[in-house]
């Protein structure tokens, strides 16, 4: 349990960072309606009692006050009111606020070395990680830090009241309230965590399964595996249903369980002002205060209850998102280059996940700003991995790294369902519209977006669609000029396109650079054909380096794939 406590200590931080002062006042209106609530029941106990007992007699009827006590609880009624939906919309608003933040926080901790390859093999477990783990934090405030505390203060609210009656009247009532009504939500946690982490299991499971189902049907009605993956999805969606059935035996205990402390807390309550008004410590009036009070006191324990059973799913959560929480980890930095270098290389090895052989072994290479490098090499030689290494996608074996900050512009042309301007701003969120013009017209992009009818606030569809693959290049090219790194990483930018096009966006490549160093991942001629110096690469090793105006030079463009 310990070990699961600290796996929230990422998650704690992360909430006192971002919306401390409204968490707080969330609890703090938490506690004020619970304690105007056990108020107003006292108080009007106290008053019917007493307003009973003066009318028995016409000399107590004149000489008694109705207004204090009618005005005490018309003001604990409004306030009580007041507080509650205060109380609702600082929670919920503080609690939105912190699961947006954990959001941006988590998906850029996927962004960090190695997390794109993770994404890619288990889509949709971790997709579920991205969404049911996030909601499930949702649960750690509302229904247990919040209500953890409202409750402690209520027992220790219900002690001082009871205690002025009597001292021992008043510790009882405290340490029964602490005992059993935190002792109860703690004893079903621990034995719902198990159950929460099976139903979680089940779930991702049931996802996951049918996300296979349905993207994979092809394949799989021609395997004839269709019934055994229907099975397969069935048995994941038992499995979660035993859990649940688990997690509600689990809470009717703990509503059994409160049951029975609220009813040793009233009968102790009733034997106490018994007593003490059979003593003549206290009166009648006051006895209804007390009974009232000790019986309104357990309501707040009873919010205790549902997080008890969430607090498995969250610790889960936590346990698994938290060590994605770190900063900055949407971006590596490499040391600073030796002066008079952009890029700085010596000895590197790289290899993806561990895997015995080196996709890349014993790479030295250096290249100074403003150069233009095109490395070459067949399909698989290493091109797209010492890319990734200069991005700090991933981390080498050995050797060292040293460039500038860079920025990788991918094979694939990734947009979003979202406007232009949501897609431009992904480079940059604070251009301004001019800007973003700029750049639309640098990559040449302009005119056919302020053709579209809602120009830069036009919505495209997922992965892009109403562009062509020469737009949507394009609009990834206009977002590689918004970024001032002053490294740009090119993997086959004009994969794709037609000659005309490919021509242009190269032309314009070489023209925006403005002193940047590039580096292409090629194997066509047109994009080689801009650059200072060619590498080639042959099974993870550099296999020669020539400069412009070398015969060598000629000769490596002439190996490339013509236009």
């Amino acid at each position: 349990m310990s070990a699961s406590l600290t796996d929230l200590k990422p998650i704690l931080e992360l909430f006192a960072k971002e919306k401390k002062r409204g968490l707080l006042l969330g609890a703090v209106m938490s506690a004020a309606t619970a304690g105007a609530g056990i108020a107003l029941l006292g108080l009007s106990g106290w008053f019917i009692t007493a307003t009973a007992i003066a009318g028995a007699s016409a000399a107590a009827a004149i000489t008694f006050d109705v207004f204090a006590p009618s005005a005490g609880i018309r003001l604990l009624a409004i306030g009580r009111t007041a507080s509650r939906y205060g109380e609702r919309l600082t929670t919920h608003d503080a609690t939105l606020s912190v699961l947006a933040a954990l959001r941006e926080r988590l998906f850029r901790g996927w962004a960090q070395a190695g997390a794109a390859r993770d994404l890619a093999r288990r889509p949709a477990r971790l997709l579920f990680r991205l969404t049911g783990d996030v909601d499930a934090l949702d649960s750690l405030y509302l229904r247990v830090l919040v209500p953890v505390g409202v409750a402690l203060v209520a027992a220790l609210a219900t002690g001082i009241a009871l205690g002025l009656m009597h001292p021992l009247f008043g510790l009882f009532a405290a340490l029964l309230l602490i005992v059993a009504g935190l002792g109860i939500p703690l004893g079903a946690g621990r034995l719902a965590a198990a159950h929460a982490r099976r139903r979680a299991y089940g779930i991702e499971a049931l996802r996951a399964r049918t996300v296979d189902l349905v993207a994979g049907q092809s394949d799989l009605l021609m395997a004839g595996r269709i019934e055994a993956q229907a099975d397969a999805i069935a048995a994941a969606d038992i499995y979660s249903a035993s859990a649940d059935n688990r997690l509600n035996r689990i809470e009717s205990t703990v509503t059994f369980g409160f049951g029975i402390a609220s009813t040793l807390l009233l009968t102790g309550a009733l034997l106490a002002v018994a007593a003490l008004a059979g003593a003549g410590t206290i009166t009648a009036p006051v006895a209804a205060l007390g009974i009232l009070i000790g019986f309104a006191a357990v309501e707040p324990f009873g919010a205790l209850r549902r997080g008890a059973l969430e607090l498995g799913r969250t610790l889960l959560a936590a346990k698994r998102i938290g060590p994605r929480l770190a900063e900055e980890t949407s971006a590596r930095h490499h040391p600073a280059p030796a002066a008079g270098l952009a890029i700085q290389l010596t000895g590197v090895s790289a290899a993806y996940d561990l895997a015995a052989t080196p996709v890349l072994a014993d790479i030295n290479l250096a290249l100074k700003p403003g150069e233009k490098l095109a490395l070459v090499g067949a399909s698989g030689a290493g091109k797209s991995t010492l890319l990734a290494l200069l991005a700090g996608e991933i981390e080498p074996l050995h050797g060292a790294i040293a460039n500038d900050a860079a920025t990788l512009l991918t094979q694939r042309t990734e947009l979003f369902q979202d406007t232009v301007v949501g897609n431009l701003r992904l480079a940059c969120p604070t251009a301004t519209t001019n800007e973003l013009k700029a750049a639309l017209a640098a990559a040449g992009l302009l005119a056919d977006i302020a053709a579209l009818p809602g120009g830069l606030d036009t919505c495209l569809g997922e992965g892009g669609m109403g562009l062509s693959g020469g737009q949507s290049r394009r609009l990834a090219l206009a977002r590689l000029f918004l970024r001032g790194a002053p490294i740009w990483l090119l993997d086959e930018p004009t994969e794709g396109l037609d000659r005309a096009t490919a021509l242009d966006v190269m032309a314009r490549l070489s023209d925006r650079a403005n002193g940047r160093s590039l580096v292409i991942a090629t194997h066509i001629r047109r994009e080689a054909e801009i650059v200072d110096v060619i590498a080639t690469l042959d099974s993870g090793h550099i296999a020669s380096i020539s400069r412009r105006g070398e015969t060598a030079f000629e000769e490596a463009l002439n190996r490339l794939r013509p236009d």
